[in-house]
């Protein structure tokens, strides 16, 4: 079992669905985007498209990350998810520099969007499960799976861009979309493994 995610660029018009339920479903302070969308123009005018391009933790094969923490405290699980162990990291951010997706984020001290305000009663629940001086990053909803649910970007995606599942079963609908559409990770030359997949637009 290696969990990983297909996104089909064809299907994804930018609307930020992901990005959001990511948000409400960790309480992620400020600036702070385990999925995130990045707008990409391509061709020349005018021939000139735009692509939206979700980003968010590979969960790499052989992550960088892994390599140069020097606590353990990222650890790779047998199903192929990345997580950081808060308990054991330091926050020495090693790892933010060694991953080439910048998908990991520095909680350095607790912030409100409406800040002298104090937090909404959503940030006061929410923001408690996050101690500050460590990293945090994407763990592909690990709470949600153990619960037999999808990652919440998967689930609330509304042209159902995204597929989750099994790379390692064959017959799994994100092996076939691989293997069928011809799906390929971000920076295949780095060597990392990435376990998400891009379906071309």
């Amino acid at each position: 079992m290696r969990y990983g995610m297909v996104i089909d660029l064809k299907r994804c018009f930018g609307c930020y669905g992901c990005q959001l339920s990511c948000k409400a479903e960790h309480a992620t302070p400020p600036g702070v985007f385990f999925a995130r969308v990045v707008k990409r123009e391509s061709g020349t005018y005018p021939n000139v498209r735009k692509v939206f391009l979700p980003l968010l933790c590979m969960h790499c094969e052989t992550p960088p990350c892994e390599a140069v923490c020097p606590t353990g405290a990222t650890s790779k699980r047998p199903d192929g998810i990345v997580d950081i162990d808060r308990e054991v990291c330091v926050g020495c951010r090693y790892c933010m520099q060694a991953c080439p997706y910048e998908a990991r984020y520095f909680h350095a001290k607790t912030r409100y969007y409406f800040g002298a305000q104090g937090p909404t009663e959503y940030e006061a629940v929410g923001y408690a499960k996050h101690p500050t001086g460590v990293v945090m990053k994407c763990n592909f909803c690990a709470h949600r799976l153990a619960r037999g649910e999808e990652p919440s970007c998967v689930l609330t995606c509304p042209t159902h861009a995204r597929t989750f599942g099994d790379l390692d079963d064959p017959q799994s609908a994100v092996s076939r979309l691989i293997k069928e559409r011809g799906g390929e990770p971000l920076h295949p030359e780095l060597g990392t493994g990435p376990s998400v997949y891009y379906l071309p637009a």
